[in-house]
């Protein structure tokens, strides 16, 4: 009881009663103004040894206990930072490599579709050519002859076409997966440029925070 009678005299106030500082350096600087207003209202040179020492261990606590409180707050946001960004790059990650499997999938359907129409539509005429050339075999079977490789060709070309309309569909996928693994590739290094960031941003607060041990210490 006598040593909070003392410290409420000499105007030392709890960690509670203060007001949130913004960081160590500032605490200090609170904590050297209200020394200065503490010499300006009362000649501390007039305390005794016990009562000063009583003060200055006081003081030492209650700076290092803000310390280690902010230096607790200031890990713990980092490593959610950290923890969610990477959190994020991986759910990205995913997400973009299960789209560009969906449309080559999608795009290797399509090519399937396309040479199977194709194909049975030059079997289809194939068959007409044949039956067409039956029919007119016994009169004129130079002419049917030509009418067939007509025909062929025109299968051929068909094929062909469908064929070509089938690879360029693949290949605008191919090149669909390519531009979103580069806009993968680009997420990705901004996810570890933010993370670079935030390493930086906490390096330089545990350099604040062992600053003001430092200062704490030659105090």
């Amino acid at each position: 009881m006598a040593e909070k009678n003392f410290r409420n005299w000499v105007g030392f106030r709890e960690e509670a009663d203060r007001a949130p500082v913004a960081n160590p350096v500032d605490r200090i600087r609170e904590l050297e103004s209200q020394l200065a207003d503490l010499k300006s209202r009362r000649d501390i040179t007039g305390l005794s040894r016990e009562e000063f020492e009583i003060l200055a261990t006081e003081t030492a606590m209650a700076m290092i206990k803000s310390a280690q409180a902010r230096e607790a707050k200031a890990t713990a946001a980092s490593e959610r930072l950290i923890n969610e960004t990477s959190r994020n790059a991986k759910d990205t990650l995913e997400g973009a490599e299960n789209k560009a499997r969906s449309i080559l999938a999608g795009a290797e359907s399509r090519g399937r579709k396309y040479i199977s129409t194709a194909e049975a539509e030059a079997s289809e005429i194939v068959r007409d050519a044949g039956r067409e050339a039956t029919a007119v075999a016994n009169a004129k079977i130079a002419e049917a002859d030509s009418v067939v490789e007509t025909k062929r060709r025109d299968a051929v070309a068909l094929t062909t076409a469908a064929r070509r309309e089938a690879e360029r569909v693949i290949s605008e996928a191919a090149d669909n997966v390519v531009e979103y693994r580069a806009w993968l590739a680009d997420i990705i290094a901004e996810s570890e440029r933010l993370y670079r960031s935030q390493a930086s941003a906490l390096s330089a607060a545990e350099a604040a925070i062992a600053q003001s041990r430092d200062k704490l210490d030659s105090a």
